[in-house]
């Protein structure tokens, strides 16, 4: 009985025993398969985390400098690696750069359109009188003043007014010849006709005094008619408008010719507006111009651009222009400050770019047209006239290219654009002494006394410059890049390089804390 249980057990555990051994191989067929099968998808997986070569490190300014081993330049920017694939462009004159890096550096690209090319020029101006309605009232023969009229400054006077009235000895006198002159000629009516002619000669002197000593019309006729001489005369207002000044004072005694009223009219008056010299190229006479008067905010003045002055003032750098406008009910006062808007540009389409999208190397304007996926050319351009926002490009590119109107300086640190740029088209051959005095650097160690961060100018005090036989002194220059100041102050010491862009326009180009340069070049 025993042996019989002792047997059933063994058979169970060989039962079990190979039941778990079948199970055990069954598992690992399928997990040989389930590798087998992963291996090839695993394999691109591999690939693709393959290590890009690396070629070198290079310059991020641009510069035709490049190192085995990271390290940074004289401003303390890093190098920028290299990777195969990338150390040459496609073609001559462009630049290539990674697509993933195009998209890291946010590079926006607007086709170059025709497009009206119109900008606001805004000025400062005041309200002046017209002065072609300005009037002096003076007599012409000497006299006392008996009464006055108008009697204040700033009174309103109205054409023919009486202002004041005179007694003069002398005007008595010729109002008697006059009138008996006349009496005469109707006396001698029947007397030879030389006699007669001899009086009217003597009456039309009398009145042509009169005359001359501006007597009235009305006053005149009826001294003809037979009245008789008054003692006073009065005087009355040449024009309409208000008293600027009265120097008349009742019981006074004046002379000829000396100012006793000046009345202006300003039914109509000026506005003279001060315009900034890099505008008034582009303002005419005619130009419909807008006006604010802080006195009246909500109130708009229209005018017309009437006259441009010849003269240019030296200290603020601009051109008085006239504008003239009406005056109803005399709201504009002489001296008030006015805000001018003069809308200029011409209707006509012009090819543009936004101003964003030019690189201004100090000696050329650029642009980067986008050619392909990470594939850009530089374009030298001419510049027309400017907007706020876009400027005309004349010669350069296309309606319809692309151009780079974001990040166009960080692609220029991304790539050797001065590299780019030796590929372009040369220029059209010139005279030795041009083409030198157009591309050669000159280099000079001073000081940096100046800067004008608004203009983008400074002021160095520099050593002579051999290659142009200059000797020290002071001087403007103007920056090619405003990123050249880095951390430099007034009062540096500095070496540079500049160029001559034009006839008495010197360019900096390069500027470095004096010594910086040289300890770079020995790092």
């Amino acid at each position: 009985m025993k042996s019989q249980s002792l047997g059933v057990v063994v058979a169970l555990m060989l039962a079990i025993g190979v039941g778990y051994w079948a199970g055990a191989r069954k598992k690992v067929g399928a997990g040989d398969t389930a590798t087998a099968a992963a291996a090839p998808a695993a394999a691109p997986e591999a690939g693709s985390q393959k290590p890009r070569k690396l070629l070198y490190y290079r310059n991020p300014m641009g510069l035709p400098d490049t190192s085995p081993v990271a390290k940074k330049d004289s401003m303390g920017m890093d190098y920028i690696a290299v990777y195969e694939g990338e150390d040459e462009p496609s073609a001559a004159g462009e630049l290539k750069i990674s697509t993933e890096k195009v998209q890291k550096l946010g590079v926006k690209t607007e086709p170059a359109t025709l497009r009206e090319l119109a900008r606001q020029v805004t000025a400062a101006g005041r309200v002046e009188f017209d002065e072609r309605r300005v009037h002096t009232v003076s007599a012409k023969f000497e006299g006392w003043i008996e009464r006055l009229h108008v009697n204040a400054t700033g009174q309103p006077v109205g054409k023919g007014q009486p202002l004041f009235e005179v007694y003069s000895p002398e005007l008595v006198s010729a109002q008697r010849e006059y009138a008996v002159a006349a009496r005469g000629i109707a006396a001698l009516k029947d007397a030879s006709p030389e006699t007669q002619s001899g009086m009217k000669q003597l009456a039309d002197a009398g009145l042509a005094r009169l005359r001359n000593w501006d007597i009235s019309e009305e006053q005149v006729k009826a001294l003809a008619a037979g009245g008789e001489a008054k003692r006073t005369l009065t005087f009355l207002s040449p024009a309409g408008g208000v008293v600027l000044e009265k120097k008349a004072v009742a019981g006074m005694r004046f002379m000829p010719g000396e100012m006793l009223y000046q009345i202006a009219d300003t039914s109509a008056v000026w506005v003279l507006a001060d315009v900034f010299e890099r505008d008034i190229g582009a303002i005419k006479s005619g130009q419909k111009v807008k006006l604010g008067i802080n006195a009246y905010p909500d109130k708009s003045f229209a005018g017309t651009v009437a006259y441009i002055y010849p003269t240019l003032k030296t200290e603020t750098r601009t051109i008085p222009v006239r504008i003239e406008l009406a005056n109803p009910g005399g709201l504009l006062k002489p001296g008030m400050y006015a805000n001018v808007e003069l809308a200029i540009g011409g209707a006509e389409r012009v090819l543009t770019v936004p101003v964003s999208a030019v690189i201004d190397s100090g000696t050329r304007q650029i642009v980067l047209l986008q050619k392909a996926a990470g594939r850009f050319e530089p374009r030298e351009v001419k510049l027309g006239q400017r907007s706020d926002e876009y400027v005309e490009v004349r010669e350069g590119i296309a309606a319809g290219d692309a151009v780079v109107v974001a990040a166009n300086f960080l692609i220029d640190a991304e790539s050797n654009l001065k590299a780019a740029l030796s590929g372009l088209t040369a220029a059209p051959a010139a005279t030795p002494d041009k083409a030198t005095k157009s591309s050669v650097s000159h280099q000079a160690v001073g000081t940096l006394e100046a800067i004008d961060a608004k203009n983008g100018t400074v002021t160095v005090t520099h050593a002579p410059v051999a290659s142009l036989n200059w000797p020290a002194m002071t001087m403007d220059f103007i920056l090619a890049n405003p990123g050249l100041l880095a951390k430099l102050k007034a009062g540096a010491p500095i070496t540079i390089e500049f160029v001559e862009r034009g006839p008495g326009e010197w360019v900096i180009t390069k500027m470095d804390a004096k010594g910086a340069s040289a300890a770079h070049k020995g790092h």
